[in-house]
């Protein structure tokens, strides 16, 4: 495991979203059909595995969007930043790693 020490650097475009929002879905649905954008750095919600069906149901109909807003707002989901420039990678700092071990299962 790399910990990192984060310096934010003000001159870089950075998208945040303090929570799921339809901002926020948009976005997502436009990163999934690969549209790209140009932020260096995106801070927010995760769609992990259960929000992510969520919005592939929306894509393929199977769900409106009110029954997708429906669904979400009961779900507390991680919040994560995405680095997507060499710009934003330069806001990090290494700091120190070590092996992490799984365990076997008995």
């Amino acid at each position: 495991m790399n910990k990192y020490e984060y310096i934010p650097n003000p001159q870089l475009n950075c998208l945040i979203f303090e929570k799921i929002i339809e901002e926020w879905l948009g976005f997502i649905i436009s990163c999934r059909k690969g549209i790209p954008h140009s932020y260096d750095i995106v801070k927010g919600p995760m769609a992990d595995d259960e929000i992510y069906n969520y919005i592939h149901d929306y894509e393929d109909g199977k769900i409106s969007r009110v029954a997708f807003w429906e669904l979400a707002k009961f779900k507390h989901p991680t919040h994560q930043i995405s680095f997507h420039t060499i710009s934003a990678l330069n806001t990090l700092n290494f700091l120190e790693g070590e092996k992490v071990y799984a365990r076997s299962k008995r």
